[in-house]
């Protein structure tokens, strides 16, 4: 696999919320080993903090409201002829079945592109997403799951290369040119995508879709691991928006 690629995964992990809790948590026991009780107190006073912080409903909410009203829901267009749907990841038990396997943003994504793709005549899906430690690809795994829904091979084109939203944009530019289509991806995760895409010169029409934000804002919520990982998902995607800015 390529270096930089685990470069970026390795660095991601340590400045979002898991990884820098349990980083700061362990700054905390170090310190208590080597008896610097103050610095201890504060590391691990700050670890606590920030866990339930970010699974805090409210704030996660708050996180995920910024990047997931960007954009409006699709409002469907004859004119544009293809439809591409990002990968969304799967798992490596092959006993499961494909229903399973996906995960709930691919099977999200998928689903979506196919009622476009049904309300849109000629039209074609585009899957993209490598195997990354599974045998078989995600762009495989989401053009399998819209062939048992219907839709026919002819109108599937496969790309089980890309790596990430990068690679994913460079494979489409090769289709679509400077022509409008239709981009799927979740909703949290679309702000980044239109940016990686725009700045290749392409014009993407955005599909959102597996929205996680909610339309209440009780404070009075306790923390919980589903607000962790949404707070999770929603830190990721500004990291990713900040790389994408200073990339260019």
């Amino acid at each position: 696999m390529d270096f930089g690629f685990i470069l970026k995964k390795t660095i991601t992990f340590f400045v979002e919320p898991m990884g820098l809790v349990v980083s700061i948590f362990a700054l905390g026991l170090y310190f208590l080993y080597i008896q610097k009780n103050r610095y201890a107190k504060i590391s691990l006073s700050a670890s606590f903090g920030f866990l339930v912080l970010f699974s805090y409903p409210p704030f996660s909410n708050f996180l995920l409201k910024n990047l997931e009203n960007k954009y409006e829901n699709y409002q469907y267009d004859k004119n544009l002829k293809y439809i591409h749907v990002l990968g969304g990841g799967h798992n490596s038990d092959n006993t499961q079945p494909l229903s399973s396997r996906l995960s709930d943003a691919s099977t999200k994504r998928v689903l979506e592109g196919i009622i476009i793709h049904k309300n849109t005549p000629d039209s074609k899906l585009i899957f993209t997403g490598h195997k990354g430690k599974t045998n078989t690809p995600t762009a495989v795994m989401n053009a399998n799951l819209a062939l048992v829904l219907g839709v026919e091979k002819k109108n599937i084109i496969i790309n089980p290369k890309a790596k990430d939203t990068y690679e994913e944009a460079e494979f489409s530019k090769t289709l679509v040119g400077k022509n409008k289509f239709v981009l799927v991806t979740s909703a949290t995760h679309m702000p980044r995508a239109m940016m990686l895409f725009k700045n290749k010169g392409m014009n993407p029409v955005a599909a959102p879709t597996y929205f996680k934000k909610s339309g209440e804002y009780d404070f009075l919520q306790l923390p919980s691991t589903t607000s962790f990982e949404r707070s999770r998902m929603a830190i990721h995607e500004y990291l990713g928006i900040l790389w994408t800015k200073l990339r260019g």
